[in-house]
């Protein structure tokens, strides 16, 4: 699977990358991760003559940006109620203009730099009684946090709805192209980006020593921008719920066009909807139906409902790309930005977008730059720093780490009860199955015919991998962290790749 996004990138575009890893260099700043946040904090850093080095540990946009739908919405679902169960209104009105700035600052860059884009009205839309009552506490909310929603039953879309809140002139955009446009600038800027080396380790020495699998260098500070952090400090990994959603590109057929707005609905599944236009007409975008990072007994099963969804809505619908993504909720609700602790102020990061980072990503990075530049917080950055988790928030922390450790005692209980693997297993070919190794955990895989025989814990915490039969991967239940079928990591809080088993 791969994203619309990759498939319409430029076969020739040359890569990110300037210049090699020296061992030893020294930087202002070094940004790990080359999606929105990072390319963004790099891009202002530089402008402002920091001396920037970005490091991506595959390729510019290869994990959220990459994958998202890329809507760039302040209307956000049921967001801002979910939000206010937890908080008092002025962190739901601090969240609100976070993201107006970080949607302002974007949408400026787009303009200014020429990268395309389309205004469309966001809908958040209701099928049922229940999702109907959402929307009407979510008007409430948003108005109160200053966010002039409207009720509607007028939406565009195919089907009848029970309701549906809508917010005028928002905006959508392949992702890759705001990301090579970063990119370029970043460079443009002075600053350099490495692509193909993974931050392994910071020490908060002074200045901080930055680890790579290619050797060390040195920055006075480090930006974490690398979708779940990859440092265990803070325990941010045990605050985050790994999210696992799914998305498809469809050619509608002659006579039919896409919806004229952005759609998301408000109860599950999830249903996400919006066009994108091509010289042959637009296509149409749909997207959703996720589930728990890893606990899936069957991805495939949830990309193949949203397909069925799809077609059943919009008869004739061809499928042209199927992908998925993964994002992080705060178990409390509210993104978390700002310093890292045990980083001497000088590790700042950005995590739990929960889905809308197009937006909370690039107010991450607005603050993040502030406080490296000096410049004076922002006031709604002020506001939810100051912020403190009340019991709900509290309740849905401790909830997630009790099923974080049930999910861990069960996969290990249930091992013992496989059939063992030896040198001769051999899955079909996509699966992959699991089982224990001479008394160790084991993973065995068959992809391109190729068997790979590797450790079925993850190099994190040593959670049981599941594997993924949508994408071929093996993926932790604990904390998100994923690997290709011959164990490269490919994203989460792990920094190792999987151990080999002969």
């Amino acid at each position: 699977m791969s994203s619309l996004w990759f498939d319409l990138r430029a076969q020739d575009t040359a890569s990110a990358s300037t210049g090699e890893f020296v061992p030893g260099s020294s930087y202002d700043t070094v940004v790990a991760g080359a999606g929105i946040t990072g390319l963004a904090t790099a891009l202002m850093l530089a402008r402002a003559g920091s001396k920037v080095l970005v490091l991506e540990a595959r390729q510019v946009g290869a994990a959220a940006t990459g994958n998202t739908t890329a809507k760039l919405s302040l209307l956000q679902g049921t967001a801002l109620s979910a939000l206010r169960g937890v908080y008092p209104p002025a962190q739901v009105r601090a969240y609100v203009e976070a993201n107006r700035a970080g949607q302002a600052w974007l949408l400026t860059y787009l303009e200014d730099r020429g990268v395309p884009f389309q205004y469309r009205d966001a809908y958040t839309f209701a099928t049922t009684a229940p999702g109907a009552e959402r929307l009407r506490t979510e008007l409430q909310v948003s108005l109160a946090a200053g966010l002039d929603l409207e009720s509607t039953r007028e939406t565009g879309l195919p089907f009848e709805v029970q309701g549906a809140l809508r917010l005028p002139r928002q905006a959508q955009f392949n992702p890759l192209d705001v990301l090579d446009a970063l990119a370029a600038d970043v460079k443009a800027a002075g600053g350099s980006i490495i692509e193909g080396v993974r931050v392994m380790n910071v020490r908060a020495d002074d200045p901080l020593t930055v680890l790579t699998r290619r050797g060390e260098i040195r920055a006075r500070t480090v930006v974490l921008a690398t979708g779940t952090p990859t440092l265990n400090r803070g325990l941010y990994f045990a605050k985050l719920r790994p999210n696992r959603s799914y998305a498809a590109a469809l050619r509608l057929p002659d006579g039919m066009e896409p919806p004229p707005g952005m759609y998301l609905s408000a109860e599950p599944p999830t249903r996400s909807i919006r066009d994108h236009p091509t010289p042959d007409g637009g296509l149409l975008l749909v997207g959703g139906f996720g589930h728990p990072g890893g606990r899936a007994p069957s991805p495939q099963a949830h990309l193949e409902q949203l397909l069925a969804w799809a077609v059943e809505h919009f008869p004739g619908a061809e499928p042209t790309h199927t992908w998925s993504a993964q994002d992080y909720q705060a178990t409390n609700l509210m993104p978390f930005f700002g310093r890292l602790p045990r980083g001497r102020g000088k590790i700042l990061f950005g995590t739990g977008y929960n889905k809308w980072g197009m937006s909370n990503g690039t107010a991450a990075a607005l603050d993040i730059a502030a406080d490296i530049l000096g410049s004076g917080q922002p006031a709604w950055a002020r506001t939810i720093h100051r912020r403190t988790t009340g019991p709900r928030g509290a309740v849905s922390t401790v909830q997630h780490n009790l099923d974080t450790t049930r999910q861990n005692i069960r996969d290990k209980a249930a091992l013992k009860k496989l059939p063992p693997i030896t040198e001769e297993t051999s899955p079909a070919e996509g699966t992959g199955v699991t089982g224990l190794f001479h008394g160790k955990p084991a993973a065995v895989s068959t992809v391109d015919g190729v068997v790979c025989r590797l450790s079925a814990e993850c190099a994190h915490l040593g959670g049981i991998l599941h594997w993924n039969d949508a994408e071929t991967s093996w993926d932790c239940p604990l904390h998100g962290s994923r690997y290709s079928a011959a164990g490269k990591l490919l994203e989460g809080p792990a920094t190792h790749n999987l151990m080999k088993l002969q």
